[in-house]
């Protein structure tokens, strides 16, 4: 089964007092991966960025090339500046992504997760793999004693890996509350937990965290979820927003795509952005500027099923 969909990602920053000077860098390029292949990316920046071309003029895929990047993890970034005066920033992101259904994990196969954590404890000799550094600590996702007392719950006796990691993206569900505002894109994995309460991105903090403070490897994956109104409630536009999940490392399995915010394995409705150690590898925008004053933000997410007929751009290679 393969499904289509369409997301429209804006961010706009209105200034309270003009900005003088400012440099940005984006995590907003979507991946190609074996569950998603992203056929079109559009790209815009209001003002046009010094350097990327001639105001007015879209940008085309070659010229979006010209300005990426990749990363350790294969994410493609980009940054931009602007060395003259403005009052607001809007930067405007849109593709289609094609999903195909990815397996599910199965709790009745694949090592115990003792055996897992052992494997990837470094010892002399031992060839580095991927997995290895998801298991050590991040700025927002640090292994400590709380959180490996917390994933000890979830990964109790010999239980297989992929059948402890499915109950604590569970209990991490029933034991945190969904509470916007009750956290910042700052706040780490301990805090998140000691308060229970927090967003997509504080209870993706918090898996990892538990997961590497048992030995095993998890990493932050940002992206985009399709959500879906109650039957005869329209969908409203924008009403969506930025998602992040976890992905913990089963030798068998591989990848373990777990969304401990609404409890389910990530799936068709799930499309993914970036992933890296946690939320700091990946943010979709950052940037450091002169003036401004107070910043007011605004973002707007949207994701539909794209409909047939509907044009997309070529993405950029880079």
């Amino acid at each position: 089964m393969t499904v289509k969909l369409a997301v429209h990602h804006v961010t706009e920053y209105t200034y309270e007092d003009a900005v003088e000077w400012a440099y940005h860098a984006a995590c907003l390029v979507p991946r190609d991966t074996p569950w998603q292949q992203v056929s079109g990316w559009q790209l815009g920046i209001t003002p046009l960025p010094d350097g990327w071309g001639i105001e007015g003029l879209e940008l085309d895929s070659a010229e979006l090339a010209r300005h990426l990047r990749r990363d350790p993890w294969g994410n493609r970034h980009f940054s931009f500046g602007h060395a003259r005066m403005h009052e607001k920033l809007v930067v405007d992101s849109r593709f289609v992504a094609e999903l195909r259904e990815r397996p599910a994990p199965d709790p009745a196969s694949g090592p115990d997760w003792e055996s897992v954590a052992l494997g990837l404890r470094y010892r002399a000799g031992r060839a580095l793999q991927e997995a290895d550094e998801f298991a050590l600590a991040s700025a927002y996702a640090a292994p400590d004693e709380a959180l490996a007392a917390y994933a000890r719950r979830a990964f109790s006796g010999r239980r297989t890996l992929a059948a402890g990691g499915l109950s604590l993206m569970r209990q991490i569900h029933a034991d945190l509350r969904y509470l916007p505002q009750s956290t910042t894109v700052a706040t780490r994995a301990g805090d998140a937990l000691a308060q229970r309460s927090g967003v997509c991105q504080d209870f993706a903090h918090v898996f990892i965290a538990a997961c590497r403070s048992l030995g095993l490897a998890a990493r932050y994956v940002s992206g985009y979820l399709l959500t879906r109104p109650p039957e005869g409630v329209p969908k409203l536009v924008g009403a969506d927003a930025s998602h992040a999940w976890a992905e913990l490392w089963c030798p068998e399995q591989g990848w373990l795509a777990l969304d401990p915010t609404n409890a389910v394995p990530a799936g068709l409705d799930h499309v993914t952005l970036a992933w890296g150690r946690d939320y700091d590898d990946v943010a979709p925008l950052r940037g450091v500027l002169r003036g401004g004053g107070v910043a007011m933000l605004r973002v707007a997410v949207t994701v539909e099923p794209w409909l047939s007929g509907e044009s997309a751009p070529l993405a950029p290679s880079a």
